[in-house]
């Protein structure tokens, strides 16, 4: 590709998805400035050689993958690499972080994080609407200290679009004790669940402690579910003793997926110790009101109920833990970025002045708060420093803490990293594909009901306005009639038109689109993508299936064999067997091939004749360096 072509491509590339950067470009820059003479303060203390920066293939792949979680495509990787940009690493930042991509991976991540599954166990309610209320502030960027306030203060309809961040306590229905030892841990780094039982022997929480702070989201339950309750017990009844099972089918679609999927009870303030309560401060079934253990005391009532505990609790999170707060998704953001937390691990907080680098850190923390918690932006001064593109240090740090700042740390991509990237390499740009969309059609038996007459969204609305047990006794007389008659009454274009857009486990999608988690058969679930049970409990642990996979499944079908592979599309206008092999390398490992490994992949195409390009990329694919990132 000539230069003047890679003029006309790049600029084209970085710029055709921009928004205006928030805050400016400069004060990212200077941010990222403060952060690399920190280090080099770092480097000099300890007597430690400056790593140098690394070269632009490494850093065009590791910025993809840390960026928007896949390889670049080969018209992205052959532009970077052959154009001489004395910006283009700045550039390339740029263009990442104001992509789709940059949302479908931060969803990724945000999911792992809140243990958001595409369907809650043990009953018919799902989190559909809660997946697409995070979906959307992720893409609007909506800033971590607000994100965190509405999930913890959250109440209301759950298919409501401003409300449905209930789903954060609907997920943990009937679990608000683990809701709450989850929360701590992800929003302030406190490990607070041995608690729940006794008093911890490794930390400073007591039991009376965290059934003080427990007392704050105390109360839940789903709105108006009282009005229900009599006729969900006797058609429970019926079916059980062989009777109309239709009817309890249909009551269930109201019972599991618009009362179980709504949430009120703002949090009374007060809570009854358990039965088992086995301190001398307190007595089994006494009751306590709502006190945080730390930062900026907040306390409630002893006396009586109010209804405001968990936006106190909000309140309490995020503005009156001033360091804390800010430090634990600081840490966090650093190891996504860096590849290793500040402190480890990175849900157990340590104060600034406790770190190996305190300067460092308390300009991590002021840094967040400075940006007002704009997570893309402080990725951003993170992907803008000198540390950042430090060559990997293959040997073990000689730093007491473990850690020397020494450049991305070497680790095998995770599932999601590693789908996006086939798919890539499969179909070209995944980004450029439809977006899954809200699915809030009405579902019996399985198969969507109703469509164009009446959404989950209508019907949770009116069933949730009803204000008596005989309203919804009519309500559901009239509705189980619709359904088994097909419907009734006009069918509504607009519905029509807003066009439901899922995928299923086969799709060539994003990982952030497919259903979640995946199924246990599925390339994902073999490469470790968290079940969405516990807190980041995804794997990159090596396991046979991960290698029969490689050798026989997707890659093999739908890449490897496959000439319709937009890997292969990429190798048009290349008349020579080296220029085949080097887009091959730039497209799979996002580098030209070394003199020797031309000279190994030439000798394999005289061999092999056509079936050695695919030798090569199958070859390419399994290997470690496609696998790892550095």
């Amino acid at each position: 590709m000539k230069p003047i072509l890679l003029m006309m491509l790049l600029p084209g590339m970085l710029f055709a998805q921009q928004s205006s950067p928030s805050p400016d470009l400069a004060t990212l820059k200077k941010a990222a400035l403060k952060i690399d003479q920190a280090v080099a303060g770092f480097y000099q203390q300890k007597k430690l050689d400056v790593p140098k920066v690394t070269d632009d293939a490494t850093f065009l792949r590791r910025a993809f993958l840390v960026s928007i979680g896949r390889i670049p495509t080969i018209e992205e990787g052959r532009a970077f690499l052959e154009i001489n940009e004395p910006n283009k690493r700045e550039e390339l930042v740029n263009y990442l972080l104001n992509s789709k991509g940059y949302s479908s991976h931060m969803t990724n991540w945000v999911f792992d994080l809140l243990r958001l599954a595409d369907h809650q166990t043990g009953s018919n309610a799902n989190n559909e609407p809660y997946r697409n209320w995070v979906r959307t502030a992720i893409d609007n960027n909506m800033p971590w200290n607000d994100f965190v306030h509405i999930l913890l203060s959250a109440e209301g309809d759950g298919w409501d679009p401003k409300t449905a961040a209930v789903g954060y306590y609907t997920r943990d229905r009937g679990m608000p004790l683990d809701n709450l030892a989850n929360s701590m841990r992800i929003f302030l780094g406190s490990r607070m669940e041995c608690a729940q039982c006794h008093d911890d022997p490794f930390g400073t929480t007591e039991r009376h402690d965290f059934y003080q702070l427990a007392a704050f989201t105390n109360g839940q339950d789903s709105l108006n579910k009282d009005f229900m309750e009599p006729l969900w017990r006797e058609l429970n009844v019926e079916r059980r003793d062989g009777g109309n099972r239709e009817d309890y089918n249909i009551a269930q679609i109201m019972w599991d997926r618009v009362y179980g999927m709504s949430l009120g009870g703002g949090g009374s303030g007060r809570i009854s110790l358990p039965s088992d309560y086995q301190y001398r401060d307190a007595n089994p079934g006494e009751i306590v009101g709502a006190k945080t253990p730390f930062g900026k005391g907040v306390r409630m009532s002893d006396k009586k109920d109010e209804n405001d505990g968990r936006k106190k609790l909000a309140d309490w999170v995020t503005t009156k833990n001033p360091e804390q707060f800010p430090s634990v998704i600081a840490n966090r953001m650093w190891k996504r970025i860096m590849g290793k937390g500040f402190y480890e691990p990175v849900d157990e907080f340590i104060a600034a002045k406790q770190t190996q680098a305190p300067d460092l850190m308390a300009h991590l923390v002021q840094t967040m708060v400075d940006l007002k918690y704009d997570l893309r932006a402080f990725q951003h001064v993170l992907l803008l420093t000198k540390t950042f593109q430090f060559a990997t240090n293959p040997n073990p740090s000689t730093v007491e803490t473990g850690d020397d700042f020494h450049g991305r740390k070497i680790e095998r991509l995770s599932a999601e990293q590693i789908w996006d990237s086939l798919i890539t390499l499969a179909s070209g740009d995944p980004d450029k594909k439809a977006r899954r969309t809200l699915d809030d059609r009405i579902y019996y038996n399985g198969r969507p009901v109703l469509v164009g007459k009446k959404s989950m969204t209508e019907l949770s609305k009116e069933v949730l306005a009803l204000k008596s047990e005989k309203q919804v006794r009519d309500y559901f007389t009239t509705f189980a009639s619709m359904i088994k008659s097909g419907g009734g009454g006009k069918v509504d274009p607009n519905m029509m038109m807003n066009e439901v857009r899922t995928y299923n486990n086969d799709a060539q999608v994003r990982a952030s689109e497919l259903p979640s988690p995946a199924p246990r058969s599925h390339f994902l679930f073999l490469f470790g993508q968290s079940e969405r049970d516990v807190v980041e409990a995804s794997s990159r642990e090596p396991n046979v299936g991960q290698v029969l996979s490689l050798m026989n499944g997707f890659v093999q079908r739908q890449l490897v064999n496959n000439p319709d592979a937009h890997l292969y599309k990429g190798l048009a206008g290349a008349n020579t067997d080296e220029e085949k092999i080097r887009r091959i390398y730039v497209a799979i490992l996002n580098r030209p091939p070394t003199a020797k490994e031309m000279g190994w992949m030439k000798d394999e195409m005289k061999a092999s004749g056509e079936s050695g390009l695919r030798n090569i990329v199958s070859a390419l694919v399994m290997s470690s360096e496609f696998l790892f990132m550095q």
